[in-house]
């Protein structure tokens, strides 16, 4: 009975299961994808060149924020209410801290149950990529994967503060901040880093006695957003005030999102952002593919060690050693190819 049940799926399979919308297929084929190994290679880019047709039809949301902005609170929110309203929503994460820790994998789901079980929704935890690119990687392909199996809100959450919210800004159209009230001088550099990069800000958790102060954090953060160059050519980033816990403002999420989309379409910076986007990928990737050939040849790792001994004790010139070692890796490809 087990035998069957893990029967090995051809990538037609994967594909009619995703376009179907099953759940466990969806997991499936994103399992495939995520996959290191070189014997799933082939079927993963099989299944992904036979999704591509039905994939680019959603909006894609970046939501990141300052510690203890409950955006894990808000995110399922804002995933029911789209839910409700008709929509399908696919929550993705980037952690790259899960590698190590596994810390998302179990998270995720937990932290978001209502959303999770809601049968118009899927909640994927991050994938374990060893580092930030692998994850990103990872994310944009299984995004392609929930648009195709007709996912038409795909929401990528960054876990924690750090280097991810330039990924994720990478990944998006739309790339929305949830800040709090105050936060102390430590978490200045980090906002203005983040609001940089923001097509908006919410401060969370505007309620109760925290509804003036977080009314106060809203004009303070529009005074500095008006110097601030916006993150999307003909877009007016803006602070809004938002409490998940009492619902008030939720609404407004997604007029701000469908008002930009609405400008970003008409000004032709919608389709331009995502060419650009697929562009920068690629490079990216290809950038990740000559480094990973360089160094899985055991020859050229020695030879780049001793190297680098040499440059360091200054007996060579940095870039006679990477000339050399450019050349000596060149007539390693030519001599695979014969």
């Amino acid at each position: 009975m087990g035998s069957t049940q893990k029967k090995k799926l051809t990538p037609f399979q994967h594909v009619e299961g995703v376009r179907k919308g099953h759940r466990a297929s969806i997991a499936q084929t994103i399992t495939l994808i995520e996959s290191s190994a070189a014997k799933h290679f082939e079927d993963a880019q099989s299944v992904l060149e036979q999704l591509m047709p039905y994939t680019g039809k959603s909006v894609r949301i970046g939501i990141t924020g300052v510690p203890g902005a409950g955006k894990s609170t808000l995110i399922e929110e804002l995933g029911m209410q789209l839910c409700e309203s008709g929509f399908k929503v696919a929550v993705l994460a980037v952690d790259p801290s899960s590698s190590v820790n596994r810390g998302s994998i179990l998270g995720d789901k937990t932290r978001m149950g209502r959303l999770s079980k809601h049968p118009d929704a899927y909640v994927r935890p991050s994938p374990t990529g060893g580092n930030l690119g692998g994850v990103a990687k990872k994310t944009r392909e299984t995004m392609l994967v929930c648009e195709a199996a007709g996912y038409d809100v795909i929401i990528i959450e960054t876990v924690g503060v750090g280097q991810s919210e330039l990924t994720v800004r990478s990944l998006v159209d739309f790339f929305m901040v949830l800040m709090l009230t105050g936060g102390g001088d430590e978490l200045q550099g980090i906002k203005k880093g983040l609001m940089e990069i923001a097509d908006a800000v919410f401060i969370n958790k505007a309620d109760g006695s925290n509804k003036q102060p977080a009314e106060l954090a809203k004009a303070e953060y529009n005074r500095l957003l008006h110097f601030l160059q916006p993150a999307s050519p003909g877009w007016e980033t803006k602070a809004y005030t938002v409490s998940a816990l009492t619902g008030e403002g939720m609404d407004n999420i997604w007029n701000v999102i469908q008002s930009f989309k609405q400008t970003m379409k008409g000004n032709g910076h919608f389709d331009q952002r995502r060419r650009e986007q697929v562009s920068e990928w690629m490079e990216r990737l290809m950038i990740d593919e000559l480094t990973s050939s360089f160094y899985q040849n055991e020859q050229l790792q020695e030879h780049f060690a001793q190297n680098k001994k040499l440059v360091q004790d200054g007996e060579k010139p940095l870039r006679k050693a990477i000339q050399e070692l450019m050349e000596e890796y060149r007539q390693i490809q030519q001599k695979k190819e014969k």
